[in-house]
């Protein structure tokens, strides 16, 4: 009968608890962030892209993936009725075509390759900080906590 071997343990080098990890990266259209700096914003990671919070409401994706075509931007959190009426204020505003097959949904997007995109988002961004209630979104599972409270 062969002789159980000896399980030998590897401590982890100390020095590796503080190395530094891979960086996280850069986030999209930063100038977004700074611009709604004062209302305390929060970003998380969303399908690859990045959710920007404001309370409660989502109100921006940020969308890099590098490719125009494939609906880099921001995206709108907004719903249909909403849509003539922003697009009265940002001229570039769409619907998104990776979502629901091309149709529209209450998501809209400043396009990263049209000629007034920080021009829009900016002013886009001035509509969230005077809680323009056309952009923002209160996500589905959140809804029912609000009611709760």
């Amino acid at each position: 009968m062969a002789k159980p071997r000896a399980v030998r343990r590897v401590r982890p080098d100390p020095e590796s608890l503080f190395a530094t990890r891979k960086r996280p990266k850069k986030l999209p259209f930063d100038f977004v962030l700074a611009e709604l700096d004062e209302l305390g914003p929060v970003t998380r990671p969303m399908f690859g892209c990045h959710a920007v919070y404001v309370d409660e409401k989502i109100v921006f994706i940020l969308r890099d993936k590098g490719n125009p075509r494939d609906d880099d931007g921001v995206w709108v959190a907004t719903t249909r009725e909403h849509h003539a009426a922003l697009l009265r204020d940002l001229p570039s505003l769409r619907s998104i075509t990776v979502l629901a097959g091309g149709g529209v949904t209450g998501w809209q997007i400043l396009p990263a390759d049209a000629d007034d995109f920080e021009e829009s988002v900016l002013h886009a961004c001035e509509l969230v900080k005077r809680r323009d209630v056309r952009i923002g979104k209160v996500p589905g599972g959140r809804r029912g906590e609000r009611r709760g409270r």
